[in-house]
């Protein structure tokens, strides 16, 4: 048994059994880094003694018979924003080199109450916004693996560990999971605390997850989704049944709508071509939708708030060490600080309009169909590849899974996107899990 190409679920289930132990699963992931690291390069820190200790403690509570969490046993990487006790979160910037918060982020200390064994922390873009760091794309090390999410989309493609955490602000997880082969899961704005994770926009960020089925994204995000009142967006509710609901087969078929955004002209031919295959196959499951064209604004709004917010969010790096910044960044910082604060909340009010128009769309499909990404990962490592296919459901808030269902004229895999009404995550998934047994069928 290859264990570190068991899915989440099956490994928490061998390791409750006692099958096979938590140290065993985290030596077979760290023998896989070990492999691959000096290609792949996707950790920012990795400690291979604290992950088997770690892993020890969760082994010795079971052999106790103590009650085990969903996750227990289970390595999960995190996206080197997240606040770690114990170990470095550096924010993928020189600025923040040697920092060691002394707390946990809220979802940080979620993973550990559910069992989780927090295997390192994964490689991040330059303060989690575009310039790369050092991490390459699986399928081809001289292609991008996408960002900001970079280390996070890698590890879990490279079997290096099975789940991973990461963040959105525009398209910084289901890119990177497109480009990667995985599945990428970003729920609804609020469901996840973002308590002590790297702010860069309180409008726009959102915590996403990353796997290798769906039924894994379920069982990860539905532990993280959680009230926490340092977080003034989360609220408190019942708690959710995303994995119940993700394996429950559809009452009735779904119905989708295929949307090409008003970004189409930014597809490549591969991505044309698959997504004409896609739409031929589902047949009379899928139906094309224009959007309003209300939505020609969505990137420039999305821009406004984005770049404003960096210029509030990251002064502090600005003002003392900007020439230690990436020229993109420093030009987004100082666009931002330029922007009319009547321009800035302009913008904001440009999204509940969006969300309202979304309700025509789903009052006659159960789910958007769009691309996850222009085509497949870009050549070259300097840049991470355009978000704009992920720009209009992130402004929105939506929760998006894309799924690893297609590939391109050069054999890397492309994402298969699909979005939901904002609190509709439980049947994006289980939508999603349909459709992929149907283009697997």
């Amino acid at each position: 048994m290859e264990l570190e190409r068991l899915s989440a679920v099956d490994a928490a289930a061998a390791i409750a059994s006692g099958e096979i132990t938590s140290e065993q699963l985290v030596q077979a992931c760290l023998d896989s880094i070990a492999e691959l690291e000096d290609q792949i390069q996707a950790w920012a820190h990795l400690d291979p003694d604290y992950a088997l200790v770690q892993a020890r403690e969760a082994d010795a509570t079971r052999q106790a018979g103590k009650p085990l969490g969903p996750l227990h046993g289970i390595p999960v990487g995190v996206k080197d924003i997240f606040d770690t006790r114990d170990m470095p979160t550096e924010d993928g910037t020189v600025l923040h080199a040697g920092r060691t918060p002394g707390q946990d982020a809220t979802v940080v200390a979620l993973l550990r109450q559910a069992g989780a064994v927090i295997l390192g922390k994964t490689v991040t873009t330059e303060l989690a916004v575009c310039a790369p760091g050092k991490t390459r794309n699986p399928h081809d090390p001289e292609r991008t693996p996408g960002g900001s999410s970079s280390g996070s989309a890698a590890a879990v493609a490279a079997h290096m560990v099975p789940l991973a955490l990461g963040t959105q602000t525009n398209g910084s997880v289901i890119r990177p999971a497109a480009f990667c082969g995985v599945y990428g899961f970003k729920p609804s704005h609020g469901l996840i605390p973002r308590h002590r994770i790297l702010q860069l926009s309180r409008i726009l960020d959102q915590v996403g997850v990353f796997a290798r089925t769906v039924e894994d994204c379920a069982l990860i995000a539905q532990h993280l989704m959680n009230f926490d009142d340092r977080d003034p967006d989360t609220r408190p509710q019942a708690p959710f049944k995303l994995v119940e609901t993700a394996m429950q087969e559809p009452p009735v078929t779904p119905h989708l709508a295929f949307i090409k955004t008003p970004v189409w002209d930014r597809a490549d031919d591969d991505t044309k071509d698959a997504f004409a295959e896609l739409t031929e196959h589902l047949g009379e499951n899928i139906a094309e939708y224009q959007l309003h064209g209300a939505f020609d604004a969505a990137l420039e709004v999305h821009r406004t708030i984005m770049e404003a917010d960096l210029a509030r969010s990251f002064a502090r790096e600005y003002e003392r060490g900007k020439d230690k910044l990436s020229p993109e960044l420093r030009e987004k910082i100082e666009r931002g600080q330029a922007v009319r604060a009547v321009d800035y909340n302009n913008a904001v009010d440009q999204i509940a309009l969006f969300r309202g128009l979304f309700g025509e769309v789903f009052e006659r499909y159960d789910a958007i169909l769009t691309p996850a990404a222009n085509g497949e990962a870009p050549a070259g490592l300097a840049a991470t590849g355009d978000p704009a296919f992920c720009t209009l459901w992130t402004l929105c808030g939506m929760p998006a899974i894309t799924l690893p269902l297609l590939r391109g004229s050069n054999g890397l895999p492309m994402g298969v996107q699909l979005v939901a009404p904002k609190g509709d995550d439980g049947r994006l998934l289980r939508t999603a899990r349909w459709l992929g047994q149907q283009i697997e069928a």
